[in-house]
């Protein structure tokens, strides 16, 4: 029996991937700028340099991922799909390989060139976010937690994104990485930049401005 694929697959495993490559990439700018990683990395980066610095940082970022998706697999499992696989085992090394990349360009970067990097990563990142969000094959173990809370209470997503990027941010912080400025900007504006992105970009890419455009009336 042949297996059907879902509509406009092809645009959507494009999205994906895009998605996570930039999204990792994004990453290793948020490291080089030296402002504060985003609320989940700096969750994953604390815990893992408090408790677990003698693994690489992509095999804990896998390990931390793993768990996660059982949670989210009991939660929602619609949100589990190719895209979820995709970042769990590929985002912490792309953003290893990136950091080490943009280092060698920028050895000794100026404040005004940390500051570019820091704009950089907070619109990559959720631009990104935004078109494997879209793309509706999965997404992160991480942001499917806001989606679903934010299904299951009929809250707005940006709000719901909003405050588990603030408990990510603490439990950080406890674990010894102090959010920079960078954390604290993705922690109140990542939610609804993405859904600006959602709208203005990726959802009128996958559908047609006109399909959006009915869909909201």
């Amino acid at each position: 029996m042949k297996m059907k694929l879902p509509d406009k697959f092809r645009p959507r495993i494009i999205m994906t991937i895009l998605g996570v490559v930039l999204c990792a990439i994004a990453v290793g700018f948020f490291k080089c700028s030296a402002f504060g990683v985003d609320p989940f990395q700096c969750f994953a980066q604390g815990s893992w340099a408090r408790f677990m610095g003698g693994i690489s940082y992509g095999t804990y970022y896998a390990g931390i991922c793993f768990l996660m998706l059982i949670v989210d697999l009991f939660l929602d499992k619609h949100y589990i799909g190719i895209a979820t696989f995709i970042n769990m085992f590929l985002t912490g090394y792309i953003a290893d390989f990136s950091r080490i990349v943009i280092e060698r360009m920028l050895p000794d970067p100026s404040m005004a060139v940390r500051m570019i990097m820091l704009i950089i990563a907070v619109a990559l990142m959720c631009f990104a976010s935004s078109l494997y969000m879209t793309s509706d094959l999965g997404v992160s173990v991480y942001d499917a937690i806001p989606i679903i809370i934010s299904n299951r209470s009929k809250k707005p997503f940006r709000f719901c994104r909003i405050g588990c990027d603030l408990i990510c941010v603490i439990i950080g912080a406890l674990c010894g990485l102090l959010p920079g400025i960078g954390t604290l900007i993705t922690a109140f504006f990542m939610g609804p930049l993405i859904d600006f992105f959602n709208i203005h970009f990726s959802r009128p890419l996958l559908y047609g401005k006109e399909n959006v455009s009915k869909s909201s009336k």
